[in-house]
């Protein structure tokens, strides 16, 4: 019998609604366990900072002037005096320095190209020694090499190769002027004037917190670095040169600037090799007028090395399998993460070290698995160690894949 066309309909739509329902059904079942699964997110337990215990030392500071000295790569020791900016006198030179051989790199072995000293710059020589600048005898038609010039100016302090240098980077002084204090904007150093590349004008002052950031900068300049740490070097014209800075060799000073007028007093910027747990560091100070004279710098810098010398000493962190974070996954599943060593810092009371955990934990991993690394930091210097799992993370069934929200 066959039935009739209504019911035929009814059968037909009914096939067709079911068919649709259990395609949508294995549809939103195919979907629910394709979604891709979530990292575990890592939350760390271990604290954001360590500061290492105990009172943060005092330095012996000069009664008179300003100071500043960090520990290059780990952070600042302590500053003194009111930070107002004062002249600097030839300390100025580091800038001028810093920037011929940013603008005209040199290697270690290398003399660099040449410049020649103008009729001009030869015929002010007796002028500016009848005004008792600090100088070197020049000619017109010397020749210097970049490495000649460096070493006339940061030896024996010459004013009259700040300038000639000065003309043969950017053309005139007042060019280089220009680019000296855009230096200083760009490294942070906002209590600066540079207003003539010798330091000579009373004009030119900083501070000795800025002189310390120039210094930590300078003194990565391989080139810069070892022409401060000579005590003498031999030029075309005038001959053997001495370095002015007498401390170099005493209380690890291996450079890098003095400077001093009337109006700046005794000045000093100096850098020390210290050591503490096979390591070495340079100890970066600045002593701006602590007297009328350079023997005040200098010795007010002697008390300061040999104090800051002694505080780097080694603290423990972390020990190996200690917990610092924990991986949470879906569905309530976790693991913990533990350092696979101690962790230890060099420092001093104060001395800040930020904790970072650097971790990604897959899915699915077993226990004992290396995810990542804990870092601690403090200014440039950084410790690690690695991170594993201490319990596995097994994978989501396939009904916890289509039941989870």
């Amino acid at each position: 019998m066959v039935a009739p066309p209504q019911a035929r309909r009814r059968r037909l739509w009914l096939s067709v609604t079911v068919a649709v329902t259990v395609l949508a059904a294995g549809g939103f079942i195919a979907f629910r366990l394709a979604r891709s699964v979530p990292a575990p997110k890592i939350v760390q337990t271990a604290p954001q900072t360590y500061a290492i215990p105990g009172v943060p030392p005092v330095l012996p500071w000069p009664q008179a002037g300003q100071a500043a000295v960090e520990v290059d790569g780990l952070g600042r020791l302590g500053t003194s005096g009111d930070a107002r900016p004062v002249p600097i006198a030839s300390v100025a030179k580091v800038m001028t320095a810093y920037l011929v051989l940013r603008d005209h790199p040199l290697r270690v072995d290398e003399d660099g190209p040449t410049l020649t000293v103008s009729a001009e710059e030869a015929a002010a020589y007796p002028s500016q020694l009848a005004s008792d600048q600090s100088l070197v005898r020049v000619i017109a038609g010397e020749v210097l090499t970049e490495r000649q010039a460096l070493q006339a100016l940061l030896l024996p302090s010459a004013n009259n190769i700040a300038h000639i240098l000065a003309r043969w980077d950017a053309g005139s002084s007042d060019a280089f002027v220009t680019k000296m204090n855009q230096a200083a904007a760009q490294l942070g150093m906002t209590d600066t004037r540079y207003t003539d590349p010798s330091g000579l004008a009373p004009s030119t002052v900083s501070t000795a917190a800025d002189q310390v950031t120039l210094a930590r900068v300078a003194m990565r300049l391989p080139v810069l670095a070892q022409i401060v740490a000579m005590p003498q070097a031999t030029l075309p014209v005038v001959g053997q040169v001495r370095n002015v800075n007498t401390m170099l060799g005493k209380d690890g000073v291996v450079g890098i600037k003095t400077g001093s007028t009337d109006e700046a007093g005794g000045c000093l910027l100096f850098a020390a090799e210290i050591s503490a747990e096979g390591q070495r560091f340079w100890l970066i100070g600045a002593v701006f007028a602590p007297g009328p004279s350079m023997a005040d710098a200098f010795a007010a810098s002697s008390r300061l090395i040999q104090a800051g010398s002694g505080l780097l000493h080694k603290y423990r962190v972390v020990r190996a399998g200690e917990v610092v974070a924990t991986a949470r996954g879906p569905m309530g599943r976790k693991t913990t993460l533990a350092a696979t060593g101690d962790v230890d810092v060099l420092g001093w009371p104060g001395l800040t070290y930020r904790i970072d955990t650097l971790a990604t934990v897959p899915g699915h991993v077993g226990a004992g698995t290396g995810v990542g690394t804990l870092k601690l930091t403090a200014s440039a210097a950084a410790v690690t160690t690695s991170l594993q799992t201490t319990a596995a993370l097994a994978p989501l069934s396939w009904w916890e894949r289509f039941a989870r929200g």
